[in-house]
Order: structure tokens, then C-alpha cells, then sequence
């Protein structure tokens, strides 16, 4: 059961000088979220941003707010992001040692407005989509990297694709509407394909904010992925 395919720009690779412009550039594009990708230097070898750039955001855009944490422990941090304006948070299946407990804390967790906080698991290339057997029922989305996670511009790993295939499979045969959102190495040359692999997610942030039109590199993508 495949729900309604979503672009999710990154902002990692925006300029976050003009973060106001950014996001309206993407909103004009037709974007449907905009993905955070919060990285803690730890988890990831990289450091991004907190629960501040997640409330500035949250000011400046009606979209989506999709909290990606590639941080360890991120137990200590969920009520944080929620309160900043987070719609929905991904946690990686390899930061936590009670991924069941954890799920099921972000489920309790309210959005700014008052509705059930949307919660995922990540997957990191080399994990495999068993490990999520006993909380998939519990989750609204997996999102896949398709490259190892930390920084921007990498390439693209084939085998992601089986992932979602596989992925997709398990959830139409349990009848889930599951979204499945892949990260990492994905622009216009290769939307479709993702798209035709059971994804129906797709988070792109160098091709777009590197593209030189925003608005425009978003429409595409969105043709693109029909």
C-alpha cells in the first residue's frame, strides 16, 4: 500500500543564512517536507544543527517538518525536537539499544499543534530490513540510506534499492501503508528509478540546493517521480 509520493529537500546542504528564502524557494519548487538532518559529530562524523534550527524553521514554513537524528542516545533528545516543531522523527536503528522502547516513546510525543508525533527508523546501508521486524507494525515510515551517513554530495549505493523492494513487499503483505523514504545520492537522474523500487519518499539535497534553481530542480523532481 503505497501512499502519495513526497519530495523532502534537505536543508543540510541549504544556505542557512537565508534559510527564510530557502525554504519559500522550495515551497515554490512544490516540495512536500523539508528534511533536518541533525548530526551530533558522534553517531556521524559530522556536526550539523539542534532543536534551534528546527524552531526557526518551523517559523518560516507551513511544510513538514521531517527530524532525521543521526545522533547516539537520541532517547535524551526526542521530547526536545517534538517541542521545536518537528511533524515526525526518525531515529537510526544502530543509535539505541531499546529501539521497541524508543519507538514508542516518539508515538506518545504530541506535534506543536497537538497531533500524534509520526515516527521512523533508519536504516544505515549495511542493516539489514530484518532488524526492524518487531517494530514495523509500530512505525510510519523507514527511511533507507543509500549512502553512509554524515555528509552531502556522495554517491549513490545500488543495493539500497533491493532494500526498498523488499521493504515494500513486507508491507503490502501486511497490508501497512508505510512511507518509505530513501536518503542519500539522489537527484534527477536516478528519482525515477528509486521511485519504481517502492520508495514513495525521496530526500535530495545537493541536487537541489547545489542546482542553481531551486523551484525549478524541485518541479522536476516531483515530474519526475510522477
Amino acid at each position: 500500500m503505497v501512499t502519495a509520493n513526497k519530495l523532502a529537500p534537505s536543508i543540510l546542504n541549504a544556505d542557512l543564512a537565508s534559510l527564510k528564502d530557502q525554504l519559500a524557494a522550495i515551497e515554490q519548487g512544490g516540495a512536500d517536507w523539508v528534511h533536518l538532518d541533525v548530526m551530533d559529530g558522534h553517531f556521524v562524523p559530522n556536526l550539523s544543527f539542534g532543536p534551534i534550527l528546527v524552531e526557526a524553521a518551523r517559523k518560516h514554513t507551513k511544510l513538514a517538518l521531517d527530524c532525521h537524528l543521526m545522533i547516539s542516545n537520541p532517547e535524551k533528545y526526542v521530547a526536545e525536537f517534538a517541542k521545536a516543531g518537528a511533524d515526525s522523527i526518525t531515529v537510526h536503528q544502530e543509535a539505541t539499544v531499546h529501539l521497541d522502547s524508543l519507538v514508542r516513546v516518539v508515538k506518545a510525543l504530541k506535534t506543536r499543534d497537538g497531533r500524534d508525533m509520526r515516527v521512523g527508523v533508519s536504516l544505515n546501508p549495511a542493516t539489514p530490513i530484518e532488524s526492524l521486524e518487531h517494530v514495523l507494525p509500530e512505525l510510519d515510515l523507514v527511511l533507507i540510506m543509500s549512502v553512509n551517513p554524515g555528509f552531502g554530495g556522495q554517491k549513490f549505493i545500488p543495493y539500497a534499492l533491493d532494500k526498498a523492494r523488499k521493504l515494500r513487499a513486507k508491507a503490502d503483505a501486511m497490508g501497512k501503508a508505510l512511507d518509505i523514504e530513501m536518503d542519500g545520492g539522489i537527484g534527477p537522474k536516478n528519482a525515477a528509478e528509486v521511485i519504481a523500487a517502492g520508495v514513495n519518499v525521496i530526500v535530495s539535497g545537493t541536487a537541489i540546493f547545489g542546482s542553481g534553481d531551486i523551484p525549478g530542480t524541485c518541479r522536476k523532481m516531483k515530474e519526475l517521480m510522477g
